[in-house]
């Protein structure tokens, strides 16, 4: 086989797809346009004076305490005393209750809503800056960059306040060189629940009774850790927010009559304890304001509002602390912390409710007129009608300064309105779009699906025709990259890259699709095979077939968000009737039954069938069993779904839930059983199915792994599980062995896959061999069968699983040696080879299995049955698609060669979607199992590269195992071959004996181009789902549910497109690397032999 050529033309379609999809996404998922531009204390006009320098009046407040308590939710903060029986994260801060009904006229608590995404960084953005997140943003929270937007404690600092700050050390990346002192703690351990909160409290009340601070930030993180960790429901929950009840209330003692004390929450969390998205549980949490000196005018009225945005919290801490509101904000102050009108004098420290309105809609119109100059994205009715509102409350505003008639209350309102109205109209046109990149995204990956299904028809034709390789596409795309990077050096002055790699795919692409229309697609192949016609495989029929119907169907519906919310129940509806067609196809066209002899027929007119009727009837039986298992398979792994906000009904697989969150002992026992069970069995099955296949017999590396490297893994794996289940306060005494223990079993894991891994591509072959001197040293026995290249041990696995012919030159090799005499020992056999039957497929089996314990090693321990399940669908689908290839091979109806045909590698692809969902993964960004990034490394990380790795291979992690294991789907019919179900005379003078998957060796070019063409339908499968979800985005980006639904998808089906590709080249490389391994084998064997 050659495999270079294949790769480098799987590598070229792969880097096509990925510049198509980054193209489309850069134009889809831009960034706001930032206004780099700074308020100033001259800026802001006192009302009704000439200007002056609004920072040196005395404000209201002198100082702040800000108390951020991450994940904050409404529901923690709320106090319900006839609540009899709470629940862990219940009436656990009745502080805040307690003081709003004390004290009315000094405190609030408001519910705080935030806007999605529901991360901390960009939490602390917007209630920093006052402005609003985009969709990308998201993607942001792990690479926290300094913000440059104008924001509060720049203008703190700026005026001359001094900010303490101690917590979160998300802030000190966000706020470089802003703080006067820092005590910033680690954040990214959400397993620590106490080292950010203790490092707090050594250092906040000593800082509070000091006089070198204005504004002082202290950001918990324990609520929001405990919700990763174990889920607002657990004691651990109940004992944070009594610590916070505790640390809220020794606060409020010290607080002077000059300070002002915000307690509020970042986000909300569901009730899994997750963030991200944007359900109500995830957006609203709390906010409360207190004072010693009296804030407010009376008790709460009904004139306040029900919910405060938290961009908001940006002006109203502004005029309250005497500062600027930051240049971009688009928040409303906070009326009921303002007195009314006609109670001040007029000074900043006493800003009436309207003043501060005015104050408030002067700054957010100075930030639209000088947004609208830089960007155009504000329709323009929008915007003319927002300046005429404006400019009409200011002349009603100005007179009524200038002494005229007392303010209506319909000012105040209308006030509110206009600000109401700038805010609604910015978050409707943020999402900005590039129609250029989008489009040109968009053509690039048509090509690339169209270049995709002409390698997958064509591929025997072109895979020989294409000697030269990829050179003329390479040297093309370069010429084409260097033109337009040229021509914008001369235009624009400078090189935009992303361009001139768009020119270069975007040429390759047509440079391709006119070779292959020029090569001919009548093109002989070196095997004599006359390529398909253009018309012949773009004919309706064979477009309309079941399976490609099947995924057009898919795709459609991708562009339904009702579709896609209950995509991995419609997922497995689709694998199931995919299925289910292949019998009912076969019983069709009556080759699942043998055919019934009519005796008044006459014999010669009745086709014999290859094989007897009881081998029928057992091919059947089997597909028919493999059916029923991936029946069950997929009913069962419906139990392993998560849920979505929008299914309000659905309750997520208890199985999700990490083992120590269990707080019934028995049913972590159980859990913990199964797990185990499910476990052993994962790897007993898979050194079951490689000893009957003889692969357990040789002393290679790919032997040594599945023997002891395996095992070892697996048992890392539940000691690992019983570690992690372990509660902290269970063994006082045992406490540094279990912190070890939780360090070291993982460790040791990735050790062993590693090494597992580097043995099989050290030393894929797990062929055992015997030689002549074996058998002359054992003594006289009966005489081995000859040419035995035999796949087992015992003697019913050597008859079933016989090779008559290794391969043609061994076997002339041999004859050769028997024809020129010798002794009766001489004339045995030369050569037994067990294992060469499935050469390919055990070490590709086994580096599947491997890799599918490692992955399951960053799940939680409940998914170890879904993994089981995920193997016993894989077999099932192989032994359904092999039992169909021989059924139509028995009944004469075989076409020849190693074609795969569209249905089980469709059906392959969409088991990888639907076993995403079937290890608890949606694609919502609140559903991310963060805790992945932390197996193996409990103390967290220095750099983010290593989690995002391990997060993304824990969500994609169905993708992985099925792009790996799909050329199985090549080898699996040549394993599970019958003796005469393809026929002797396509593949020699011994092609009516099975000889498995040594006849691939007799073709080379055929074998190359079945697996270029197993590989281009998988690309083109997973590709057009790609490109439907693209078009998704691109015909609805003005959709309601863009960014709740067809957003996130975009994003997680081109991640799960790019892992698949990477790992769909892992595969090929290896079967590639087997077959270089398998040459040098024969040629050691065969010194004389050249092949």
């Amino acid at each position: 086989m050659k495999g270079l050529p294949v790769l480098s033309l799987l590598l070229w379609l792969c880097s096509v797809y990925f510049v198509g999809i980054y193209l489309f996404v850069s134009g889809f998922l831009l960034v706001r346009l930032e206004v780099n531009r700074t308020s100033g204390c001259g800026d802001v006009l006192q009302p009704g004076q000439e200007p002056a320098d609004f920072c040196r009046v005395q404000p209201r407040f002198r100082r702040v305490v800000l108390l951020v308590i991450d994940a904050l939710q409404l529901d923690f903060a709320r106090f319900d005393p006839g609540n009899t029986a709470p629940r862990p994260y219940e009436n656990k801060l009745p502080v805040l209750e307690e003081t709003v009904s004390s004290r009315p006229a000094h405190s609030r608590l408001y519910p705080f809503r935030a806007d999605p995404p529901t991360t901390t960084m960009q939490r602390i953005k917007g209630f920093t800056t006052g402005s609003l997140p985009t969709f990308v943003d998201v993607g942001n929270n792990f690479a926290s960059s300094a913000i440059l937007e104008d924001n509060l404690i720049h203008q703190f600092v700026q005026t001359g306040k001094r900010v303490v700050f101690m917590g979160d050390d998300t802030w000190e990346s966000l706020f470089p060189k802003k703080f006067h002192r820092s005590l910033p703690f680690p954040s990214f351990n959400v397993k620590d629940l106490h080292t950010v909160d203790n490092g707090i409290l050594q250092h906040l009340y000593n800082t509070m009774v000091g006089d070198d601070w204005e504004v002082l930030v202290a950001h918990f993180l324990g609520v929001d850790h405990c919700g990763h960790r174990f889920g607002p429901d657990h004691p651990a929950m109940a004992e944070k927010l009594t610590q916070m009840d505790g640390v809220i209330r020794s606060v409020i003692d010290r607080l002077q009559n000059d300070t002002l004390l915000v307690v509020m929450g970042d986000h909300g969390m569901t009730d899994t304890g997750d963030h991200g998205g944007e359900s109500q549980k995830e957006t609203d949490a709390a906010v409360f304001f207190y004072s010693p000196f009296p804030l407010f005018a009376g008790p709460l009225s009904q004139s306040e509002p029900d919910v405060v945005p938290q961009t908001d919290l940006v002006p109203t801490l502004a005029l309250l602390l005497g500062v600027p509101i930051p240049y971009s904000s688009v928040g409303q102050v906070l009326l009921p912390l303002f007195p009314p009108h006609g109670q001040t004098e007029g000074a900043v420290g006493g800003l009436s409710q309207l003043e501060a309105l005015w104050i408030n809609a002067k700054q957010v119109n100075r930030f639209l007129e000088t947004y609208s100059t830089m960007a155009k994205d504000i329709p323009p009715e929008s915007l003319s009608q927002l300046k005429d509102t404006f400019s009409q409350l200011s002349s009603e505003y100005l007179t009524t300064i200038r002494g005229g008639p007392s303010p209506s209350p319909e000012l105040a309102t209308s006030l509110q309105a206009y600000l109401t109205s700038v805010r609604d109209t910015c978050r409707a046109t943020w999402a900005q779009f590039n129609p250029f990149k989008m489009a040109a995204g968009l053509a690039i990956l048509t090509l690339a699906c169209l270049i995709c299904f002409i390698l997958s028809e064509l591929s025997f034709a072109l895979n020989g025709e294409n000697r030269s390789g990829l050179k003329a596409q390479v040297a093309v795309a370069l010429t084409a990259g260097l033109c337009v990077a040229v021509c914008q050096l001369y235009t624009r002055g400078y090189i935009e890259v992303l361009w001139c790699v768009a020119a270069a795919a975007f040429s390759s692409e047509l440079l391709f699709l006119w070779r292959a229309r020029q090569s001919g697609v009548c093109a002989v192949a070196k095997n004599g095979s006359i390529a398909p016609k253009c018309a012949t495989w773009l004919t309706p029929r064979r477009l309309l077939a079941p399976p490609l119907l099947v995924l057009l169907l898919r795709c459609a519906s991708l562009l339904s968000d009702s579709y896609v919310v209950a995509e991995g129940r419609v997922v497995t509806f689709l694998v199931f009737s995919l299925a289910l067609y292949i019998p009912v196809h076969l019983n069709w066209d009556s080759l699942l039954l043998p055919p019934s002899h009519d005796p008044l027929k006459p014999a010669g007119l009745l086709p014999s069938p290859a094989l007897s009727p009881s081998t029928v009837r057992k091919e059947s039986s089997t597909l028919l069993s493999c059916l029923g298992l991936l029946i069950g398979s997929l009913y069962l792994s419906l139990s392993f779904h998560s849920c979505r906000e929008e299914q309000g009904s659905c309750q997520p697989s208890p199985f999700l839930s990490p083992l120590s969150r269990l707080q019934d002992s028995q049913l972590k026992n159980l859990h913990y059983i199964l797990s185990v069970v499910s476990l052993g069995l994962c790897t007993y099955l898979l050194r079951c199915c490689l000893r009957h296949y003889g692969n357990l017999n040789s002393s290679g590396g790919t032997v040594f792994t599945a023997r002891c490297i395996l095992p070892l893994l697996s048992v890392c794996l539940g000691l690992h599980w019983a570690v992690s289940a372990t509660p902290e306060d269970t063994f006082r005494n045992l406490t540094e062995l279990i912190s070890l223990a939780q360090l070291a079993l993982p460790r040791a894991a990735f050790c062993l896959l590693g090494l597992g891994l580097f043995l099989i591509w050290l030393d894929p072959l797990t062929v055992f061999v015997k030689t002549r001197a074996e058998y002359s040293a054992r003594g006289p026995s009966l005489p081995p069968p000859r040419y035995r290249a035999s796949t087992g041990i015992s003697p019913q696995a050597e008859l079933h699983h016989l090779i008559p012919q290794i391969y043609q030159r061994m076997r002339r090799s041999l004859d050769d040696g028997e024809l020129s005499g010798g002794s009766e020992a001489e004339s045995r056999p030369a050569v037994e080879a067990y294992g060469l039957g499935t050469v390919y497929s055990a070490p590709l089996l086994l580096f599947c299995g491997l890799l599918g314990i490692g992955l399951l090693l960053l799940h939680p321990e409940g998914m170890a049955l879904s993994f089981l399940l995920l193997l016993l669908e894989m077999a099932a689908l192989l032994h359904i698609h092999a039992s169909s290839t021989n059924l139509k091979g028995l009944q004469g109806t075989f076409s020849g060669g190693y074609n795969v045909p569209w249905t089980p590698i469709v059906l392959w692809s969409l088991a990888a979607t639907q076993f995403f969902h079937a290890t608890g993964h949606l694609p919502t960004f609140p559903s991310i199992q963060w805790g992945a990034a932390f197996v193996g490394f409990p103390d967290g990380h220095t750099g983010t590269t290593l989690p995002a790795s391990l997060v993304t291979l824990n969500t994609f992690a169905a993708h992985i195992l099925f792009a790996v294991g799909c050329p199985l789907l090549l080898f699996w019919p040549l394993v599970c071959e019958i003796r005469g179900s393809r026929g002797g005379r396509a593949f020699g003078e011994g092609g009516e004996d099975a000889v498995m998957e040594m006849r691939l060796r007799e073709n080379p070019q055929q074998f190359s181009s079945a697996l270029l063409q197993l590989a281009t339908r998988y690309l083109f499968i997973h590709g057009a789902q790609v490109f439907a979800s693209v078009c998704a985005a691109a015909i609805l980006r003005r959709h309601l549910m863009v960014w709740k639904v067809f957003a996130p998808k975009l994003m997680f089906e081109a991640s799960g497109f790019v892992v698949s590709s990477v790992f769909l080249l892992v595969g090929v490389t290896l079967v590639a690397r087997v077959d270089v391994a398998v040459g040098r084998w024969f040629k050691r064997l065969i010194p004389d032999a050249s092949r």
